[in-house]
């Protein structure tokens, strides 16, 4: 029988993804609450800047966990999930999703997803902006 060998996030990855995404939301003049989940979805580690909004606290994990829990930006399954469209409500399963950017998975170098980041406190635009740079700080 083939054993499985599930790849996850190491610590410093997570921080390596911290550090990117809050530099990148220091050049953009904004304040971020970044989570970064493991491969199985939980919380690996967290940061929220200073004087970044509480209510984004909870959207930026959500994103990281949506982002791993279907392997896609949190973006593509907004527009998956809009009425008529293949995943039309999905937001309400799994404990609530967040179904705008601001989530991407985080792939190692032979595309593996080992992790998601999660980006909230700011327009979608700049979220997904930060999410972006802080995906790319995993493996640098």
């Amino acid at each position: 029988m083939e054993a499985l060998h599930a790849k996850d996030i190491s610590t410093s990855q997570a921080l390596a993804v911290l550090n990117a995404g809050t530099e990148r939301a220091r050049q953009i003049d904004t304040r971020m609450n970044i989570a970064v989940v493991d491969a199985g979805g939980n919380l690996k580690a967290f940061i929220r800047m200073d004087g970044a909004w509480l209510g984004s606290i909870d959207i930026a994990i959500k994103k990281a966990r949506t982002a791993r829990f279907f392997d896609m930006p949190t973006g593509e399954i907004g527009k998956l999930s809009q009425p008529g469209k293949s995943l039309y409500n999905i937001e309400h399963s799994n404990g609530g999703l967040i179904t705008f950017p601001g989530g991407i998975p985080i792939r190692d170098s032979d595309g593996t997803v080992v992790g998601a980041v999660g980006v909230s406190g700011s327009t979608v635009e700049n979220d997904h902006n930060v999410a972006e740079a802080a995906a790319k700080g995993a493996f640098k």
